[in-house]
């Protein structure tokens, strides 16, 4: 089985930008998308064989995730059942008969960190809610969790340690999501591989420098690790300031 997940960074301007041929070329059985930044009436999509879910931000342009899955899920279900996370589109959850697929886009903290706060209270209900589906059988997480977990996961990590999306407090959720039960699928397959990343900025030819972090991630119950095949990232893939990564499970 084939997973795939992308922060397209607008889903109407990245179906300008090749989504379309990327998305039938990888042949996923199921396609996450974060920061659709859209309202399902402002863009017609439908990609045949595909059951299409969308969760959008009350703010127009802003936020929301999207799934495309082959398989029709058991159930479907959006955000996280607590008032103060549903207006930003921000999580979709598919149950199917084996496991769970939670796409997420985690709030940014914000350039001087002020969301910080915000994001601390939404790492402790995240993690709540994953654990509790995982209590009832396996979940596969996958999306933009808005934080380089390690040095090795970014370019410049010493220079960027008080930044949003390096601060000591946004990895210590990630860590303490992972020592929940959880493994990060591409550091299982490769602990060591350097210059592996997922984000660039837009600013000073960062992609062409591969001047990046890798914060788009496929998470998964410790108890699937020998069912994965690989855990890719597609580096190579253009359309947004993010590329697409990609999870084989058996």
């Amino acid at each position: 089985m084939r997973l795939v997940s992308w922060n397209v960074n607008g889903f109407r301007a990245c179906m300008n930008k090749g989504f379309e041929d990327f998305f039938r070329n990888v042949d996923a059985d199921i396609f996450c998308i974060q920061e659709t930044k859209m309202q399902p009436e402002q863009v017609e999509v439908s990609f045949e064989g595909y059951y299409q879910y969308f969760n959008s931000a009350v703010k127009k342009g802003y936020s929301g995730t999207a799934i495309f899955t082959k398989s029709k899920p058991i159930s479907v279900c959006f955000d996280l059942g607590l008032d103060r996370h549903n207006d930003e589109g921000r999580v979709i959850t598919a149950e199917y008969e084996n496991f769970y697929l939670v796409t997420v886009y985690t709030p940014n903290s914000q350039k001087e960190l002020a969301r910080l706060g915000y994001r601390m209270e939404w790492e402790d209900d995240f993690r709540a809610y994953v654990m509790a589906l995982d209590s009832k059988k396996p979940v596969i997480i996958c999306g933009d969790l808005n934080v380089a977990h390690q040095e090795i996961d970014l370019k410049n990590p010493k220079s960027n340690r008080k930044n949003a999306g390096f601060t000591e407090e946004e990895r210590e959720k990630l860590t303490g999501l992972l020592g929940s039960g959880f493994i990060d699928t591409f550091r299982y397959k490769y602990p060591d591989k350097m210059d592996a990343y997922t984000w660039w900025s837009y600013m000073f030819h960062a992609r062409d420098k591969n001047v990046g972090w890798r914060i788009d991630y496929f998470l998964a119950s410790k108890r699937l690790g020998d069912l994965i095949e690989d855990s890719v990232i597609h580096m190579e893939v253009m359309g947004s300031d993010h590329c697409p990564v990609e999870l084989d499970i058996e």
